[in-house]
């Protein structure tokens, strides 16, 4: 085993601040919803669209540093061990079997994780971002300027928002109970704060990379420092 710089400065930025941004947004959507009261409805309702908008921004600079960095690869989808690492984590990680997958810093994500991380970046987040952006400005733009929700109705719109709050609920959920799985329930979280993890020896695991960007080289080089003094 070897300790590797994984995660990279503005990943674990993105990864933090839009978890602190679903929570949130979540948190006020259950008050919305007359859930419990906490802000009172007004301002729950203006935090929300705050917090929607910063949600936006964010995930906008988080496509474009996966497509400048060419992080994006890490969500090709292979079918490789995909069988394996679902027998892994229904049955073989509760009788001690080894992992099916080395992670390493080209390919962090493991079959399965590829898979529902694409879907969840394709499929759900759209879901819940243009059912949200319809609802918010839902017939307050002239016919003749822009047409936003056409015909359909409010509460179908408001129906979907909600259905894909509570799958992104559930995604939270088994992500958050995934990253007790590690080598102790507290290692993936510990990397995905630091951006360091203890993984298996490879070429692949090279921590100096020419591409990587002047402040994480700065931070390599200052963590490293840290370990041997």
């Amino acid at each position: 085993m070897a300790k590797v710089y994984i995660y990279k400065q503005f990943e674990r930025f993105w990864h933090w601040s839009q978890a602190a941004l679903i929570f949130f947004l979540a948190l006020t959507g259950f008050e919305i919803h007359d859930s419990f009261h906490l802000f009172g409805f007004e301002k729950a309702v203006a935090f929300h669209r705050s917090a929607s908008y910063l949600l936006l921004g964010l995930i906008v600079l988080s496509i474009f540093w996966h497509f400048t960095t060419g992080e994006w690869k890490q969500y090709i989808p292979t079918f490789s061990k995909l069988r394996a690492q679902i027998q892994y984590y229904t049955v073989g990680m509760f009788k001690g079997a080894p992992h099916p997958t080395i992670k390493s810093v080209r390919k962090k994500l493991n079959p399965l994780q590829a898979v529902v991380y694409l879907g969840f970046k394709l499929v759900m987040a759209p879901m819940i971002i243009l059912s949200g952006l319809l609802y918010m400005f839902y017939k307050s733009f002239d016919v003749n300027d822009m047409v936003v929700a056409l015909n359909i109705p409010l509460e179908w719109i408001a129906l979907v928002h909600t259905l894909g709050a509570f799958l992104l609920m559930a995604f939270a959920v088994v992500h958050i109970y995934m990253t007790t799985t590690g080598h102790t329930v507290t290692t993936n979280i510990k990397a995905m704060i630091t951006g360091w993890e203890a993984v298996a020896n490879g070429a692949d695991n090279e921590v100096h990379d020419a591409n990587m960007p002047i402040c994480d080289k700065k931070e390599l080089e200052t963590s490293k420092n840290k370990n041997h003094a």
